[in-house]
């Protein structure tokens, strides 16, 4: 699959600094004249690309939702006929990947789900149960011995590990994005593995 290396658009650009704006001070605290002029454009020339900040919010947990699945898909389908522990690898750096670069993301995830219209938070639960069984499943196959109950927590307690990311202070203070990628992928692996009671 080629890797996209056009600019991003217009409509990209206001969800990135929405995503930005919502999690450093809250959905509430911040209005459409704040994300028009971190992008360039005035308040309501935003809605000429959306409706409005419910629009902006529910575009980017249902977007995010929606390409962990697709994305984790797509690993799966590449790593097709590689060992379970390859595919489970491949898995667990699909998802630091988002935990290392989409972490406003998780913040508004943890924060504002709830403001979502109902329709809007049962497409990300559905999203991301889909994403839980097929990660469910690969662990199974990596570690034969766990069943699926504990499976399952075992996966929720990674995405826990992983996505405690926003909280590991700012950008700048980490080790580095590649030593920060490969401890989280070790303590990944170590929790499968303790799970399984390797």
């Amino acid at each position: 699959m080629a890797t996209r290396t056009d600019a991003p658009t217009r409509r990209e650009q206001i969800l990135k600094e929405a995503a930005r704006l919502f999690a450093e001070r809250g959905f509430h605290g911040v209005g459409v004249d704040e994300i028009g002029a971190a992008v360039g454009i005035s308040g309501p020339g935003l809605y000429r690309h959306f409706a409005g900040k419910d629009a902006m919010l529910a575009e980017l947990l249902v977007g995010i939702s929606g390409q962990l699945l697709t994305g984790a898909k797509r690993r799966l389908a590449e790593a097709d006929g590689g060992t379970p522990e390859a595919v489970l690898d491949s898995l667990i750096e699909g998802h630091i990947d988002f935990a290392i670069d989409d972490r406003p993301l998780i913040t508004l995830h943890d924060r504002e789900l709830d403001r979502l219209r109902d329709s809007d938070r049962k497409l990300v639960r559905q999203l991301q149960r889909q994403y839980v069984e097929l990660w469910v499943q690969v662990v199974r196959e990596a570690y034969p011995a766990l069943t699926e109950p504990t499976a399952r927590s075992a996966v929720h307690s990674v995405f826990g590990l992983l996505n405690s990311t926003p909280h590991l202070g700012r950008p700048g203070s980490l080790p580095g994005r590649g030593v920060t990628a490969e401890l989280l992928h070790r303590m990944a692996r170590g929790a499968f593995g303790a799970a399984a009671g390797a």
